[in-house]
């Protein structure tokens, strides 16, 4: 029998930090871990959002342990905070899930002046993740899964040029960059924490073709009305269910056969939907010097060590 969300193993004492949980993937995570057990930490840039998140996970799980987070991937000062607030309250985390991010955006800077898509996207969770990774370390058999994208199939890491500052801008090249540098930073993560020992799985995820808001978000911020809509007839036509979506990251999160370095997505035709299994990273992806490489740069722009 396929898996489904329903297959979650009971997850009471476990912690969890969800990035991006008021919508989407994020939502739909962040209740099906709840539904079985977790506590949740639902980490959000709009406060309001994520209070009406919470009161509709708590809608369909009335014994949802949840608490809400401010967490803006966009702005470093915000990141630093959100993480220094969770260690303040707890002393442990069983879960890391990287799952916000934005897509095709007009080019936009963040807080600390990086391009918004590589910015949010890999840099910010690279950022939090560190900032998390003792909680994460001192657990014991914690996870960390970090969304990724089919797109980045067709990424390339511009090391000469991350921020897009030198060439035109090309959005979609810009989010294929981003989502390329999330699963090279999954799978040098995994790498090091092998090589250090730690009790500490990285994986990796991705959606297929999900519908979210996320694909329309690009179009309504320049107030493209016909590119939003189009956006919106493809997810009715193509996509699955962002409930669906969430799928192979919680398989990632929660089943006993994960290991590190795995990544999922779906099954079916093309991989762009059915329920999780194994997916294949490009060759760019498992290029380990690309990613050290990577690796070094974010550590860089970000200012956050990791203990490895």
């Amino acid at each position: 029998m396929a898996w489904t969300a329903a297959d979650i193993p009971d997850l009471s004492g476990k912690t969890a930090f969800v990035t991006g949980a008021n919508s989407g993937l994020g939502f739909h995570t962040a209740l099906e871990l709840a539904r079985h057990g977790a506590e949740v930490h639902l980490a959000c840039r709009d406060r309001a959002k994520a209070e009406a998140a919470a009161s509709s996970i708590r809608a369909e799980a009335p014994n949802a342990a949840l608490e809400l987070v401010d967490l803006d991937l966009a702005d470093l000062s915000s990141v630093r905070a959100a993480a220094a607030a969770f260690r303040a309250k707890r002393e442990a985390l069983h879960l890391l899930v990287d799952n916000a991010g934005v897509m095709a955006l007009p080019h936009l800077k963040t807080a600390d002046g990086f391009e918004r898509q590589f910015g949010v996207n890999p840099l910010g969770h690279f950022a939090l993740t560190g900032l998390l990774f003792d909680l994460l370390a001192r657990t014991g058999g914690a996870r960390v899964v970090i969304l990724c994208s089919l797109m980045h199939r067709f990424g390339r890491i511009r090391f000469d040029d991350l921020h897009a500052e030198r060439r035109r801008y090309g959005r979609w090249s810009a989010y294929c960059q981003s989502k390329l540098a999330n699963l090279l930073f999954a799978l040098e993560l995994d790498r090091r924490l092998r090589a250090a020992s730690f009790d500490v799985i990285a994986a990796a995820a991705h959606p297929g073709y999900a519908a979210t808001e996320l694909q329309a978000a690009g179009a309504r911020l320049e107030g493209a009305r016909f590119k939003a809509a189009f956006m919106g007839l493809g997810n009715r036509l193509l996509g699955q269910p962002a409930a669906q979506g969430a799928w192979p990251t919680l398989y990632a999160a929660t089943a006993k056969d994960v290991r590190g370095g795995d990544f999922f997505g779906p099954n079916g035709f093309a991989a762009l939907r059915g329920g999780p299994g194994k997916a294949s990273p490009s060759a760019r992806a498992r290029n380990p010097e690309t990613a050290s490489r990577l690796w070094a740069a974010s550590a860089e722009a970000t200012g956050v060590a990791f203990p490895f």
